[in-house]
């Protein structure tokens, strides 16, 4: 479609994914392996062919569970002789390996770029509860030192702040963040590997027990044990391979304030409205070219700020598109987060949603597939992920 910032020389060219489940009691590592190997074999490569590797969040992860393995562990593991690689979690969220992958390989660093993020917080929350992988001992991040004497040791508590400022503001309400999550366990239900698929109405959402206000459970996402890895190829050292690869047409990278959660000048923007903006800036696309949109989820006011930040709806009227469900369905103008996202799906923790965005992008969804038929598929996929201090966005096309 458009050159874009890479001049349409960056390319997906495989995807895959572990086992997904709840206290699966396998090993970072193992399954971090499990989702690499199949994306590379989903590419028609051998681990030989792959000469670059990278990862979020990189080693010295913030608690128990958030990070399966690092980039040194998997070459070592797949025999990896690598021309380039990084990690790091000072990126644009948790795709910024991904986009750095896109610059590598149209630098020509690299031909063939494994990117792989993998998490076992069910297990490692097995022996005491979600609260207990909050912080792994040591002192705790700056920012808490003026949240934690409060009791807000939790996103959940951050988050709820700005969300109830947008709400005051823009007259969002509980039914609209519920129309998000009912969205995710709907398209959840015809996702085999999501965590939970059973019914949720909207009765069922506004009566859940209450977590830090607004938010209740079925606004929180699951925790889960799971890996995804993509390659990032070349596009002339992908010439014979058995996919139709997808073009990354653009990448937003923005960070125009501070990275926090409650410092913004406009309290209901976040750095995804950033990320937006450069999205839009890098692409002769729009927001109106978009057809299935994967919208990081991990708080149902997430998406409603992704929704907000990159032109879905003009700033503080999300709550008008939320109105119709239908809009964000499988048939609808704006199909949203089709795997069932994070709330429903499992926190994959960003990458899961540019997993999805290849199978829809290759017509592989099977009964969640947008147009509603295994084969046809999506032109254009948007891509966010991120909330709060830190995001990151792309575009991919079948072009």
């Amino acid at each position: 479609m458009s050159g874009g910032p890479f001049d349409g020389k960056a390319v997906i060219t495989g995807a895959g994914k572990s086992q997904v489940g709840r206290r699966l009691m396998r090993g970072g590592l193992d399954l971090t392996l499990e989702a690499s190997l199949r994306a590379i074999a989903d590419a028609g490569l051998t681990p030989d062919d792959i000469d670059g590797v990278a990862s979020y969040p990189g080693p010295g992860a913030p608690q128990r569970g958030f990070s399966g393995a690092d980039v040194h562990e998997v070459r070592n593991a797949l025999g990896l002789r690598t021309s380039w690689y990084m990690s790091g979690i000072e990126t644009a969220g948790q795709i910024g390996p991904v986009i750095e992958a896109c610059m590598a390989v149209t630098l020509g660093f690299a031909n063939h770029v494994l990117v792989f993020r993998s998490v076992w917080e069910s297990t490692a929350q097995a022996d005491g509860g979600r609260a207990s992988v909050l912080f792994d001992g040591g002192k705790l991040p700056p920012h808490m030192a003026w949240t934690a004497p409060f009791g807000a040791l939790s996103p959940a508590n951050w988050l709820a702040l700005p969300a109830q400022r947008y709400m005051h503001d823009h007259g969002l309400t509980r039914e609209h963040l519920g129309t998000v999550a009912l969205t995710a366990r709907r398209h959840a239900a015809l996702n085999p590997d999501a965590v939970f698929r059973d019914p949720l109405s909207m009765e069922d959402y506004l009566g859940a027990r209450m977590i830090s206000e607004p938010f209740g459970l079925y606004d929180c996402d699951v925790p889960c044990d799971g890996a995804t890895a993509v390659i990032v190829s070349r596009r002339d050292a992908a010439a014979g391979l058995p996919r139709h690869p997808l073009t990354v047409e653009s990448a937003g990278t923005g960070m125009f304030e501070r990275a926090t959660w409650d410092q913004r000048i406009d309290l209901t923007t976040m750095a995804a409205h950033d990320a937006a903006a450069t999205l839009w800036d890098r692409t002769t696309l729009t927001p109106a070219d978009v057809d299935v949109a994967q919208l990081y989820d991990g708080f149902t006011f997430l998406t409603v700020q992704w929704l907000d930040a990159l032109g879905f709806a003009a700033h503080g009227e999300v709550g008008a598109l939320l109105e119709d469900g239908a809009l964000l369905a499988l048939d609808g103008d704006l199909p949203l987060n089709t795997s069932g996202g994070q709330l429903s799906g499992g926190r994959l923790h960003g990458m899961g949603f540019l997993h999805e965005a290849c199978v829809q992008l290759w017509g592989e969804g099977q009964e969640r597939q947008v147009g509603g038929a295994v084969g046809s598929r999506p032109d254009v996929a948007v891509v966010a992920v991120g909330g709060g201090p830190v995001a990151g966005a792309m575009l991919l096309s079948h072009g």
